[in-house]
């Protein structure tokens, strides 16, 4: 039996049950730094980088280990791809569409407006064209990807206000996450701002912020967000699965043993899966405290989320006519998502349907 296949194909809990010990002992000693662009508390998605960090000594016999760092500890939590690029940090944890600014592109490795669920976008990235397309695109940036865990699909955020009509968005001053978002939300008035979400509450009591979205139940009230805005949002249709990522420098990658590069790339596939389970195991939770303690839940009317949609798909058009980049990534997307949205038809969607009519 090939260890390295079994150490990239399993996870660390399948890897100890083989019994198969990976071979260490000639193995030089590997230190790598990740730098994430989250705060500690977030143990959702600071503790996917935690859980790689862990997997990756535990099938190294100690002999590989990353140290993992919140965002502002070694750098500003935006300064991650730059460091990538200058060879200063071996892996970060972020969200690609923080980084927009650089190229829009960036947007499709996280999440896009009306775009992929979690499972979908796993499939894509995995099995159809997006992982092969993304790493040509982000190898100018001296990194590689990895998916770090997906929040599946999110709130539509924080408001100070009630959300009844299009117009109701004029002037409003929110928090988005970045991407072709911002810039859909911009045509309908918004000012969109982009910050770490630990700077986000602040602005919010300040009253700097009107708005802001981040993840969900789980993430929002460790932020606090509930106790600064009264209104809560659903459902996030431009992140329908947000996936954060692990971007793996290409050179301190290339420079790893074979075994080395098995084990982190099995270990990324350890803490991706644990996240994703993680947040559908206490979003429910945290959700029906949030209500308990006086958040208003409310629906996005169809017409504002009917603008959203026609103002995304014109910033979408406009991007293309710029980008054959863009153009060709966004369409190699879409024609994978009309076939998922077939599948879903008859699998997903009815039995859904249907459980939400029942009583169990």
């Amino acid at each position: 039996m090939d260890r390295r296949s079994v150490i990239k194909n399993a996870g660390i809990a399948g890897v100890l049950a083989t019994g198969i010990a990976p071979a260490v002992h000639a193995q030089a000693a590997v230190r790598w730094r990740l730098a994430s662009s989250f705060p500690r508390s977030l143990d959702t998605i600071f503790g996917s980088a935690e859980m790689l960090s862990k997997t990756v000594k535990a099938l190294s016999g100690g002999k590989f280990e990353i140290s993992v760092h919140p965002a502002g500890e070694l750098m500003p939590a935006f300064g991650v791809v730059d460091a990538l690029q200058g060879d200063n940090i071996e892996m970060a944890q972020t969200a690609a569409y923080y980084f927009t600014g650089k190229d829009p592109v960036f947007a499709f490795s996280c999440a896009v407006p009306f775009g992929l669920t979690a499972r979908q976008n796993t499939s894509w990235k995995d099995h159809g064209n997006g992982r092969k397309l993304l790493d040509a695109f982000f190898a100018q940036y001296n990194f590689k990807t990895a998916s770090a865990g997906n929040t599946g699909t999110q709130m539509g955020g924080w408001y100070r206000k009630e959300i009844k009509t299009v117009a109701d968005l004029k002037g409003l001053k929110m928090r988005l996450g970045g991407g072709v978002f911002g810039e859909g939300m911009a045509k309908l008035g918004v000012v969109s701002q982009n910050m770490p979400a630990g700077d986000v509450y602040q602005a919010l009591e300040k009253g700097t912020l009107d708005a802001a979205e981040f993840v969900g139940p789980y993430d929002d009230a460790k932020l606090g967000f509930n106790k600064v805005a009264p209104f809560y949002y659903y459902p996030g249709w431009w992140e329908g699965g947000a996936d954060l990522e692990f971007f793996i420098n290409v050179k301190k990658y290339n420079a790893l043993s074979d075994e080395n590069k098995a084990i982190l790339d099995a270990a990324c596939k350890v803490a991706a899966t644990d996240m994703t389970a993680k947040y559908d195991a206490v979003n429910p939770v945290a959700i029906k405290k949030l209500v308990a303690e006086g958040t208003k839940l409310m629906a996005f009317p169809k017409a504002v989320i009917d603008a959203g949609f026609k103002s995304c798909m014109e910033v979408f058009a406009e991007h293309e006519a710029k980008s054959p980049e863009f153009k060709k990534i966004h369409q190699d997307m879409r024609a994978f998502q009309r076939d998922q949205i077939l599948w879903n038809r008859f699998s997903e969607f009815p039995f859904n349907q249907y459980m939400n009519g029942v009583k169990i």
